[in-house]
C-alpha cells in the first residue's frame, strides 16, 4: 500500500471518527409550545437557524391544541418526559413555578440587569428577586382592525377617538327588514379580546385603575368602571346597537368574513388575517377619549427551561434560549407571526414602529398596561358573566359589575394567601 493511499484512508478513518464521535456527542431537546399555524412556521425558522449554528444540538418540536396544551405540561414534565424548554402564557408564571414545573434561568447567561435595560418593562413580572424565570421573543398589544372595502362603502374613515369610532360603528351597522342585525360595525365578545380593552383600555380612559395593590385588589366598582362597562355594553345594549354578542359565533370569524366594520385584537391576528382571501383590512391604534387620553393592554408568552433538563440537555436548553430572545430571533417572529418584539432595540426600529400594519401595535406599548392574573381563565369567565347578567337578565350596569368585582377579589384573596 502506498504512502498516498495510506494517508487518505487514515485521513478517512479520521473524518468517520470525528463523525461518529459527534454522533455521539449530539444533545438532543424538546420544545413545547401550543398550536398556532404562524406560530410553529416561524419556530421551524428558529430551530433550523440554531441547528445550523450549533450542529451538535438537535431541537425538536411538538405542539398541542391550546385546550389540551396546559394538562400535558403539567402531565409529562414531572414524569421526567417532554419539553426541556416551554412556552407558557405570563399569566401562568405563578402555577408552573409553584408546581415546580420550570426552574430560573441561569445570571451569568441572562444577567437580570441586562434583562432589565434591554427589553420592554413589561418582562420583569417575569423576575422574581433577582433572577428570572422565562422571557418572551414576542410581545402583544392590540389595536383597531377594519375592512377597508365597508368602510369605504360607508364613507367612513379609520377613527381617532371614541366619537369617531361610534359614529363609523353605526354607519357600517346593516339590519334586516325584521330588524335583524346582518353586519356588526364592530364586533363584541369579552371571550375574545374585550375583557382586556374592558379592564386596561376603557376603565383607565374613563380616570379609573381597574387593580391596586400589584392587582392584588379589585378597583372596577367605581364610577369609572361604571361608565367603561356603559360604554361596551351601549354597544350591542342601546335603541340603535351597533354589535351583537355571539354574531356568527366569534368575533374574529365575523371580521374575517367580511361582515363586521371593525374588530379589536392583538398583533397574534396579523398571520391568519394576511391569508384570508379577499379580505381587505387594516389597523389603527384604539380610539381615544376626546381629550387625547389613550390605554392599552399588553400581554406576551414566554419561554422557559423546565425542571426536566439537566446535565448537557439544560446546558443545550440555555443556548437555545439565548438563540430564541435574541434580536434576530424577533425580527422573524415579528415578519412571520406579527407579534412585536420583546426589545425596543428590534420593536423601536424606524421601519417596524411606522410600519403600516405593525406599527399601530408598536405604538401602542408605549401605553399599555400588563394585567397580572392569579387565575386568567376564571377571571376572564368573570367579565362574561357580568356581560350576560346585563344582556340576559336586564342587570344594572352598577349591579353587575358590583358582583364580578366581588367574585375576582375573592379568587385573587384565595391565591395570594396561598
Amino acid at each position: 500500500m502506498n504512502k498516498h493511499f495510506k494517508g487518505l484512508v487514515a485521513a478517512g478513518l479520521t473524518s468517520a471518527t470525528a463523525m461518529f464521535a459527534s454522533a455521539a456527542n449530539a444533545v438532543e431537546i424538546e420544545y413545547w409550545q401550543y398550536f398556532f399555524d404562524a406560530r410553529v412556521t416561524a419556530m421551524e425558522q428558529l430551530i433550523e437557524n440554531f441547528e445550523a449554528a450549533n450542529p451538535d444540538i438537535t431541537v425538536t418540536m411538538n405542539h398541542f391544541p391550546y385546550a389540551d396544551y396546559r394538562t400535558k405540561v403539567a402531565a409529562a414534565i414531572p414524569a421526567g418526559e417532554g419539553p426541556d424548554v416551554v412556552q407558557l402564557f405570563y399569566g401562568w408564571l405563578n402555577d408552573y413555578v409553584q408546581a415546580e414545573l420550570i426552574q430560573p434561568l441561569p445570571a451569568d447567561a441572562f444577567p437580570p440587569s441586562m434583562v432589565d435595560t434591554e427589553f420592554f418593562p413589561m418582562v420583569q413580572a417575569m423576575k422574581d428577586g433577582d433572577a428570572y424565570w422565562a422571557l418572551p421573543t414576542a410581545v402583544r398589544s392590540l389595536a383597531l382592525f377594519y375592512n377597508k372595502r365597508l368602510m369605504d362603502e360607508a364613507g367612513v374613515a379609520p377613527p381617532t377617538n371614541m366619537e369617531e369610532f361610534l359614529s363609523a360603528a353605526a354607519a357600517m351597522t346593516k339590519v334586516d327588514a325584521a330588524g335583524n342585525i346582518t353586519q356588526v360595525g364592530v364586533t363584541a365578545g369579552m371571550t375574545a379580546q374585550d375583557h382586556h380593552w374592558f379592564r386596561e383600555g376603557l376603565i383607565r380612559q374613563m380616570g379609573g385603575e381597574p387593580y391596586t395593590n400589584d392587582y392584588q385588589t379589585v378597583n372596577y366598582n367605581s364610577e369609572a368602571g361604571v361608565k367603561a362597562l356603559e360604554f361596551y355594553t351601549d354597544l350591542f345594549e342601546s335603541d340603535t346597537p351597533v354589535s351583537a354578542i355571539g354574531f356568527m359565533d366569534e368575533p374574529q370569524a365575523a371580521f374575517k368574513a367580511g361582515r363586521a366594520g371593525m374588530h379589536i385584537d392583538g398583533s397574534f391576528r396579523i398571520g391568519s388575517l394576511d391569508k384570508t382571501r379577499g379580505l381587505e383590512w387594516g389597523v389603527t391604534e384604539l380610539p381615544a377619549t376626546a381629550d387625547g387620553v389613550r390605554s392599552n393592554y399588553s400581554s406576551y408568552w414566554v419561554n422557559a427551561i423546565t425542571t426536566k433538563a439537566e446535565g448537557e440537555k439544560y446546558d443545550a436548553a440555555v443556548k437555545f434560549m439565548e438563540y430564541i430572545t435574541s434580536d434576530e430571533a424577533m425580527q422573524i417572529w415579528l415578519d412571520v407571526v406579527g407579534e412585536l418584539p420583546a426589545k425596543p432595540s428590534v420593536g423601536l426600529t424606524e421601519a417596524n414602529a411606522n410600519n403600516d400594519v405593525y406599527g399601530p401595535f408598536i405604538r401602542g406599548l408605549a401605553y399599555a398596561n400588563t394585567t397580572k392574573f392569579a387565575n386568567e381563565s376564571a377571571q376572564r369567565q368573570l367579565m362574561v358573566e357580568m356581560v350576560e347578567r346585563i344582556q340576559l337578565q336586564d342587570m344594572s350596569v352598577a349591579d353587575s359589575i358590583a358582583i364580578a368585582a366581588e367574585a375576582e377579589q375573592k379568587i385573587l384573596d384565595e391565591y395570594y394567601s396561598n
